[in-house]
């Protein structure tokens, strides 16, 4: 009966843990049910939900921040990936090295872009303000597509559907106070992931969002 017991035990943590279940070192930060791990600022209130196992930003200005299961998730060098699909008119964002903030566009940390036909010309895959993709976007309105992040040392890169949209290496003594307009925090450090609402007529979706540590 202990035997019977050990090996339910051990068959419930890799169920219901995602850590444990993680494939090659890839972690789920997302579950599909629900915004367990995630904690919003609310901003707008509603802005985030979960429909049909998608994850969907919708409603106006908020920020839904990584916290995982302890509230003080952080990660320095990782490998992000996760599906996105952006509507006709839609901004939004994943924040990276950033931190919870009651409102306000995160002050600290990069916005890595998701962006097609929105009037913004900084479009999806760009690192905001600092490398951006201009003017025309690598995805489509309506259509999923693969989003990557790569974070290693001073190093950023973006891929979108596998191609390469931004590479970008942090200069040693970047000050983003003299370097960017009005982002001081525009550095790298060590933080979490965070999505962003935009405004009351954009509406995006995420979903299979996982994280990968990297030495």
């Amino acid at each position: 009966m202990k035997t019977i017991l050990l090996a339910l035990t051990i068959l419930a943590s890799f169920t219901f843990n995602p850590a444990l279940r993680a494939e090659d070192g890839w972690i789920s930060l997302f579950n599909g049910k629900d915004l367990a791990g995630w904690k919003s600022n609310d901003e707008a209130p509603g802005v985030f939900s979960v429909e049909n196992g998608e994850l969907k930003v919708s409603g106006g200005r908020a920020h839904l921040f990584y916290v995982g299961a302890d509230g003080a998730a952080k990660f320095k060098n990782f490998e992000l990936k996760a599906k996105v699909k952006t509507t006709p008119g839609s901004n939004s964002g994943i924040y990276i090295h950033t931190e919870f903030q009651e409102k306000g566009w995160p002050a600290k940390g990069y916005e890595c872009q998701v962006n097609a036909t929105h009037s913004d010309n900084k479009k999806t895959g760009g690192l905001y303000a600092v490398q951006d993709v201009l003017n025309n976007a690598p995805n489509k309105d309506n259509e999923w597509f693969d989003y990557s992040i790569k974070v290693e040392g001073k190093r950023i890169t973006i891929s979108i559907d596998g191609k390469v949209t931004v590479d970008w290496t942090e200069p040693e003594g970047w000050d983003p106070a003299t370097a960017l307009k009005n982002m001081p925090g525009r550095k790298l450090s060590e933080g979490t992931i965070a999505l962003q609402g935009h405004d009351p007529k954009s509406t995006t979706f995420y979903k299979d969002i996982f994280i990968k540590l990297l030495p």
